[in-house]
């Protein structure tokens, strides 16, 4: 059984129903003890700005921002897209606790030994 998972989310904030879900699976595998890494690629790059996630909910009323804090307080990695977040003009010190620039390399090193939900 893999206790690490990969979840990776693409959707932004005009998707806030899957976005928040992407955030949700990765806050359900942390508390099922999993070790957890959340990747966001493509739009999704606006959840860690600082401040966007505020008014993301799913339809369910989930909060993508106060899920966002449950992962940030255990220190669960957020790992945003290099060229995606630069191509919206978003600088790494713009981003929540617990986030950081990544590269692709190191997305696809990580698929070979996570399981991987993609959203």
């Amino acid at each position: 059984m893999n206790d690490k998972l990969l979840v990776i989310i693409a959707a932004g904030l005009d998707n806030p129903n899957r976005s928040t879900r992407g955030i949700h699976l990765a806050t359900v595998a942390q508390k099922r003890g999993k070790d957890v890494k959340v990747f966001l690629l493509d739009d999704a790059v606006f959840i860690a700005k600082k401040g966007l996630a505020e008014n993301l909910y799913a339809a369910t009323g989930d909060s993508a921002a106060d899920l966002l804090l449950h992962l940030q307080e255990f220190k669960v990695p957020i790992l945003v897209c290099t060229p995606c977040a630069q191509a919206r003009k978003i600088k790494e010190e713009e981003l929540v606790e617990s986030a950081r620039f990544a590269t692709a390399v190191e997305l696809v090193d990580m698929t070979s030994d996570h399981a991987v939900i993609s959203l």
